[in-house]
């Protein structure tokens, strides 16, 4: 009785459409839940280090010092918790995939413009305040 249950499978394998797509050939369909790459925007980066605190495959790389915010977007697993945690809302996710890579190209770094603003000096105490 095995082989027959077997051999039914088999056939209705071979007679079925294929399961998978021809990527890139023929494009997945993309939703809303669709993930495609990370994205930055460095003018409203603060340098916090959140994201790389988060980023189960240490992805990336937040130096204050040089202000600069590297991924390298092989090691990403676009996993999303780096867009998570950001306080400032700066990352977010692209939703188109990215073809295949032959060499270790995927190391992307982008300077941090982000400028603080000044806080309004406080006046001493007998001193006139400026309007």
């Amino acid at each position: 009785m095995g082989y027959f249950e077997m051999a039914k499978t088999a056939i209705k394998t071979v007679m079925s459409k294929p399961a998978t797509l021809m990527y890139p050939a023929r494009p997945g369909k993309m939703t809303i839940l669709s993930r495609g790459h990370v994205v930055i925007d460095v003018s409203r980066c603060i340098s916090c280090g959140m994201c790389m605190k988060k980023c189960p495959a240490e992805a990336l790389c937040v130096d204050k010092e040089a202000k600069t915010w590297t991924i390298d977007r092989l090691r990403c697993v676009v996993c999303n918790s780096c867009i998570e945690v950001c306080p400032v809302h700066c990352l977010t996710m692209e939703g188109h995939y990215s073809s295949a890579v032959l060499t270790h190209s995927g190391l992307e770094t982008f300077t941090i413009t982000y400028v603080k603003p000044e806080r309004p000096k406080k006046s001493e105490p007998g001193e006139p305040a400026e309007a």
